[in-house]
């Protein structure tokens, strides 16, 4: 009787730390605000007006522009860019 309590015991300690466990939650997706201009923040060009727009996320606000070497003017300046969405 004991020896069958201990190997009880042991399996179920065995079984507790193995590796069988629940996955950790998925880490929470950031939702970034919605872009509230309708032209390019750069060239101030309508969007869609040189093809599809380009949409990037920065700290959490969407920024959307006219075309890809928007991209790179806009990075040279994020912070001084940023403000002309607000």
């Amino acid at each position: 009787m004991r020896l069958t309590r201990q190997i009880l015991l042991f399996a179920l300690f065995a079984l507790l730390t193995s590796g069988i466990a629940v996955d950790p939650p998925a880490p929470a997706v950031e939702t970034a605000k919605a872009y509230p201009l309708t032209t390019c923040i750069v060239t101030g060009e309508k969007l869609g007006s040189m093809g599809p727009e380009v949409p990037k996320v920065y700290v959490g606000q969407e920024v959307k522009f006219c075309c890809k070497g928007c991209i790179k003017k806009f990075e040279k300046d994020i912070a001084g860019n940023v403000k002309k969405d607000k």
